[in-house]
C-alpha cells in the first residue's frame, strides 16, 4: 500500500513539474507553481524556512521521501530504470559502500556547498530541480512546441481557434549541450543501477542523508524471519540492502518501500527504532505479492510520439525569414554588452547569481523571448535579458511570478514600468539616418515610456537630419528601441545593463 502511494503521489509531482516547464503560456503557473516551490534547493535559496524545515524534518522522520516522491530527477532515474527493467523480474544488486565512493559523495557536498558561497553559481549544477528543469526546457520544450504547431496548423483549416502557433527556437548551444549531457549522464546511471547517480553525485542527497542517520522510523529486517532469499535486495533501486548480513544502509535508502511491499516473508516492515542503539519491537504484516506492471500504454506511448515526430519532419517550416515575402532580411546580433540585463524583480546581479538555480522556468515562460541563459561562468545558465526576437513589454511580468528560489521576485506591472534595468545608447555610425540617409523615427514612436526625442544633428544646422536622444532619467531598459531598429546586424541603439536596478 504504502508503494502505491509513494507511486501516485511521484507521478502527479513529475507530471505537474514537466507541465509547469512546457507551459510557454504561463496558465498552469497559479495552479502548479507551489510544486517548484516546494523543492528544496529553491525553498533554501527563496528564505522559505517553512518548506525547507519541513522537507529537512521528513527526511529525519522519515527517510529520503523528498528523492523518491518530490525531486523531479529522482524520479526521472525511476522512470528510465523501470524502462530499462521491462521484460526482468529483477535487475538490482546490493552495492557495498565503498570507501572512495563515500569520500566522492561528501566532497561533491562539500565542494558545492563553497562554490556556492563564495562564486553564487553552485546552485546551478547541483540542485536537482534545475537539472530536470534544464532537460525539459530545452529538449522537450522545442518538441512540445513542434506538436503544438502541427495541431494548430490542421485547427486553422477546421476552422477552430482551439490552438495557435508559437516560434520554436532553442535558447543557445551550451544550454541545449548542459540538457543533453545532463539527460546521459543522469540516464546511464539510472539505466545500470537505478539510484546510481542519487548516492553517489548529488550534493542533495548527500545533504540528506546526514539526517537520515538519526531517522526514528526506517525499514528494519527482522533477522529471525529473513532467510536471506535477495528478493529484497533484487528489488532495491538504491542496491543498499545486504541479503547475507541481513543489513540495510539506510544512508542511500531513499524510502521507496519497493522491499517492505515484495519481501515474502514480512521481514520488513516500517516500525520504530533507536537511532543510538538497538531496534525495537518489529510488527509482522506479511504484504500481498506484487504484480509487475504492463507495459502496453509504454509502448502505445513511443508509437505516438515517433509518428508526432515524423509528421513534424514533413511539415513545412512555418516561420518565413521576409519581410512582406519580398525582401530577405539579416537576423540581428547581439550587442557586445559591459554588463548584462537581469529581469525586472532580480534588484541586484549579487543577490540574483546567487539565488538563481539556472532552472529555466522563466526563459521557458517568457513569451516575448528575450531571455536566454548565459554561457559565461560567473552566471552559467542564469538568465539574461538579449533583444534580437523581441523586447521585455512593460505590462509582462511571468518571470517574477513563475521564480520558485526569489531570484527573482513578485512585482506588479506597474511598479516594472517604474523600474530602470538599463539604460539606452545611440550608436551614430549604424543609424540609417547616416548610412542610409533616410529619415527614420521607429525607436522614438516605439518608446514606452517617451525616453528617445528627436534633435537636430549639427545643432547649428536647421536643415541637418534629425537623430535620437535619449533622456536616460527617463529609460527603463525594455529594449523596444533595440529590438524595433531597422538597422542590421547590429541596432543603432543599444541597451547596456544595471548591475544595481534603479526607481525611476
Amino acid at each position: 500500500m504504502l508503494r502505491k502511494i509513494r507511486i501516485i503521489a511521484a507521478l502527479f509531482f513529475i507530471v505537474s513539474l514537466t507541465l509547469l516547464f512546457l507551459d510557454y503560456t504561463g496558465t498552469l503557473s497559479p495552479y502548479l507553481g507551489w510544486s517548484a516551490r516546494v523543492q528544496l534547493i529553491p525553498a533554501l535559496l527563496a528564505g522559505n524556512i517553512a518548506v525547507a524545515v519541513g522537507l529537512i524534518a521528513a527526511t529525519a522522520l522519515l527517510g529520503r521521501v523528498y528523492c523518491s516522491v518530490i525531486c523531479p530527477l529522482g524520479i526521472f532515474q525511476d522512470i528510465v530504470s523501470r524502462i530499462a527493467g521491462i521484460g526482468k523480474k529483477y535487475r538490482f544488486f546490493y552495492r557495498p559502500p565503498k570507501k572512495h565512493w563515500v569520500i566522492l559523495r561528501y566532497g561533491l557536498l562539500a565542494a558545492a556547498v563553497v562554490v556556492c558561497v563564495i562564486i553564487g553559481v553552485g546552485s546551478t549544477v547541483i540542485d536537482p530541480y534545475g537539472l530536470y528543469g534544464k532537460m525539459v526546457s530545452q529538449i522537450l520544450g522545442p518538441l512540445y512546441k513542434w506538436g503544438n504547431n502541427i495541431l494548430a496548423h490542421f485547427a486553422e483549416r477546421s476552422g477552430s481557434y482551439a490552438f495557435y502557433h508559437t516560434d520554436i527556437w532553442f535558447t543557445g548551444a551550451v544550454a541545449l549541450a548542459v540538457a543533453i549531457l545532463t539527460f546521459l549522464v543522469v540516464g546511464v546511471f539510472a539505466f545500470k543501477s537505478g539510484r546510481g547517480y542519487c548516492n553517489t553525485l548529488c550534493p542533495v542527497g548527500a545533504f540528506l542523508s546526514i539526517f537520515v542517520k538519526f531517522s526514528p522510523y526506517a525499514p528494519p529486517i527482522d533477522k529471525e524471519k529473513c532467510t536471506s532469499c535477495g528478493t529484497c535486495a533484487k528489488s532495491c533501486k538504491a542496491g543498499c540492502i545486504d541479503p547475507v548480513k541481513k543489513e540495510m544502509d539506510i544512508l542511500r535508502c531513499v524510502s521507496c518501500c519497493n522491499c517492505v511491499e515484495l519481501c515474502p516473508k514480512g521481514a520488513i516492515t516500517l516500525s520504530l527504532r533507536n537511532p543510538f542503539g538497538a531496534r525495537k519491537s518489529v510488527s509482522v504484516a506479511k504484504p500481498e505479492p506484487a504484480k509487475m506492471a504492463s507495459d502496453g500504454l509504454a509502448r502505445r506511448g513511443f508509437v505516438s510520439g515517433a509518428l508526432l515526430l515524423a509528421l513534424g519532419f514533413l511539415t513545412r517550416p512555418l516561420a518565413r525569414a521576409f519581410d512582406g515575402g519580398l525582401t530577405p532580411l539579416k537576423d540581428k546580433k547581439a550587442p557586445t554588452r559591459t554588463s548584462p540585463i537581469i529581469p525586472p524583480g532580480a534588484d541586484n546581479i549579487r543577490s540574483f547569481n546567487k539565488r538563481c538555480t539556472g532552472c529555466q522556468l522563466c526563459v521557458s515562460v517568457c513569451p516575448n523571448q528575450v531571455l536566454r541563459p548565459s554561457n559565461k561562468i560567473s552566471d552559467f545558465m542564469h538568465p539574461y535579458l538579449s533583444y534580437e526576437r523581441g523586447y521585455c513589454r512593460p505590462e509582462c511580468v511571468k518571470c517574477s511570478e513563475v521564480c520558485p528560489s526569489g531570484a527573482i521576485r513578485p512585482i506588479t506591472a506597474a511598479e516594472k514600468s517604474a523600474t530602470q534595468i538599463g539604460y539606452a545608447d545611440w550608436r551614430k555610425e549604424l543609424c540609417i539616418i547616416n548610412t542610409d540617409k533616410v529619415a527614420c523615427t521607429l525607436c522614438v514612436r516605439k518608446c514606452p515610456t517617451g525616453a528617445i526625442t528627436l534633435i537636430q544633428q549639427d545643432l547649428g544646422d536647421d536643415k541637418s537630419p534629425k537623430v535620437p536622444m535619449v533622456n536616460n532619467a527617463r529609460c527603463i531598459g525594455c529594449g523596444a528601441c533595440e529590438s524595433l531598429c531597422p538597422a542590421r546586424p547590429y541596432s543603432a541603439i543599444t541597451i547596456s545593463g544595471l548591475d544595481t536596478h534603479r526607481t525611476v
